[in-house]
């Protein structure tokens, strides 16, 4: 797979699959492999995943193997509201609050977050320049003064912002998901909010891309913000999602900077009154 160019993480991936397989059945054994695909009680989705995996194995050791027809199930995205991903920000720690509210304002993927060098934040005009994965796009993305102020906050001691130079990226981006998860689980244990275990790293590439498209209704902005070469991929993330019914906090501004920084935190101007400006944002 590294020969025909596969992405590291994938190679893991199929790895860690054809490891798991093993496990339970004898992988040399096409139909014994066969029978546990049809038991496991996983998705289908994951079930197609493997069986490429397998197949490709099968291939290089010249072993006969007709593929399963299992297709991934297409389903709408989980969307929280703006509320939990907050509620969750503010539950992690330092570095694991700045990674996710990267994720939230630029709509990165958690690779293309991760691989996050600290040449490429421009703090003074508030931009992250965003190395692309998966053949995309690279792009510069805005951010807000709340969040240059996170990153500041972090130890500028390694060429990245998220991870030090010796250490394997895919391992240790690995590690933070693994302790993303455990406080997950505590904060919805706490808050007695079992959606907030719905939110994953890539739940905010999700978000972002449809409220984006819900502010803007410009589909090949949300293509150029995510990075996509192809439209189709864009759709996928843009689901038409009815906000009109969703309650708003509203802000009233008096200054030039209260309206500032309401603008930077996502709120947008609905109208002057009494010498102060509403605003408003979707809870």
């Amino acid at each position: 797979m590294e020969k025909e160019g596969y992405r590291p993480a994938t190679v893991r991936s199929a790895i860690e699959a054809l490891k798991s397989v093993a496990r339970r059945a004898d992988l040399l054994d096409s139909e014994a492999v066969k029978t546990y695909l049809a038991r496991a009680k996983v998705s289908e989705g994951r079930k197609e995943r493997v069986s490429n995996d397998i197949l490709r194995f099968y291939r290089y050791n010249h072993i006969p193997f007709e593929k399963p027809r299992y297709r991934k199930i297409e389903k709408l995205p989980f969307l929280p509201t703006e509320q939990e991903l907050e509620q969750l920000i503010g539950g992690m720690n330092r570095k694991l609050a700045t990674f996710l509210m990267l994720l939230k304002q630029t709509g990165l993927r958690c690779g293309e977050a991760w691989a996050l060098r600290w040449v490429d934040v421009d703090s003074e005009l508030g931009f992250v320049n965003a190395t692309p994965e998966k053949n995309s796009k690279p792009r510069k993305l805005k951010i807000s003064s709340q969040l240059i102020a996170m990153l500041n906050t972090l130890p500028k001691t390694a060429t990245y912002v998220f991870h030090l130079d010796h250490t394997d990226p895919l391992t240790s981006l690995c590690h933070i998901r693994r302790n993303f998860e455990k406080k997950r689980k505590k904060l919805a244990v706490a808050l007695q909010n079992p959606r907030l275990l719905q939110i994953h790293f890539h739940t905010l590439r999700h978000w972002k891309a449809t409220t984006e498209y819900h502010r803007t209704k410009d589909i090949l902005h949300v293509m150029q913000l995510l990075g996509h070469k192809n439209i189709r991929n864009t759709l996928v993330y843009t689901h038409l999602v009815n906000f009109e019914s969703d309650d708003y906090i509203c802000k009233v501004a008096k200054t030039i900077e209260e309206a500032k920084s309401l603008i930077e935190s996502g709120f947008e101007f609905v109208t002057d009154i009494q010498d102060s400006q509403l605003f408003r944002k979707r809870k």
